[in-house]
């Protein structure tokens, strides 16, 4: 039988982007503009190449900005829900927040809002449909910080060495995962946390839950610091 595409994305958009202040004083982080426009923009394009037809954003910090920003609450005609944390859940919290929003969807593609990235995404979720996993990160064989383990047969083994678990190659995290919607039901409700632990428990509990995807392919930036912004602000435009 096939597998049903991913149809619905995630996009964490709440965060206070305290590692870009000023700039983002007045302005959420994944709306600074980049290439001339909001660079949240780049990541729905990026999730519309990947076949997604409905953007979830959470917000948080200047809130009335993604109104201002999407005043038809869509993107190139996709529909965008936003769903408003007036307490920062974190991006665990936050995740398991929307799961009333996910009635009907098997899975969901969830991107960080603050990277910006022309990876591949067709070969995560081909891995992910090829395997028994709840979860699958996208990972990169370089850059900061090398902090997931995985073994040889593509199973994360640790996040952060919270568990101390070497696994064979040393990976950075690209801030996107697609994610069975089951995966849901092991969140706390109206609880504040992290993704990563809950990733941890899932692993330590279920080993194979979560794999991961090593894509060198396309540029990938962590838009962590006011230089780093300042460098892709004018020159970052789509791959051909």
């Amino acid at each position: 039988m096939e597998t049903p595409p991913v149809k619905t994305a995630f996009i964490l958009g709440a965060g206070l982007g305290t590692r870009l202040k000023p700039l983002t004083d007045r302005c959420p982080k994944p709306l600074l503009p980049v290439g001339g426009r909001p660079l949240i923009t780049h990541v729905m394009d990026h999730l519309l190449s990947a076949g997604v037809e409905r953007f979830i954003v959470n917000t948080h910090h200047r809130a009335g900005a993604y109104d201002r920003a999407f005043p038809d609450g869509a993107w190139r005609g996709r529909p965008i829900v936003f769903r408003h944390e007036p307490v920062l859940l974190d991006t665990g919290g936050g995740l398991k927040n929307i799961a009333d929003l996910l009635a009907g969807d098997a899975r969901l593609l969830v991107y960080n809002g603050d990277i910006l990235t022309d990876l591949p995404l067709a070969p995560l979720l081909d891995a992910h449909r090829r395997s028994d996993a709840e979860v699958t990160l996208a990972l990169r064989s370089s850059g900061t910080p090398l902090n997931v383990t995985i073994d040889g047969a593509g199973n994360v083994r640790d996040m952060r060495d919270l568990l101390g678990d070497p696994g064979v190659t040393r990976c950075l995290f690209a801030g996107i995962y697609v994610m069975e919607t089951r995966f849901l039901e092991h969140l706390p409700g109206g609880a504040i946390f992290s993704i990563v632990p809950a990733l941890v428990d899932r692993i330590r509990l279920r080993p194979g839950a979560v794999a991961g995807q090593v894509i060198d392919a396309g540029r990938w930036h962590d838009i962590g610091s006011p230089a780093a912004y300042e460098a892709l602000r004018d020159a970052w435009s789509p791959a051909p």
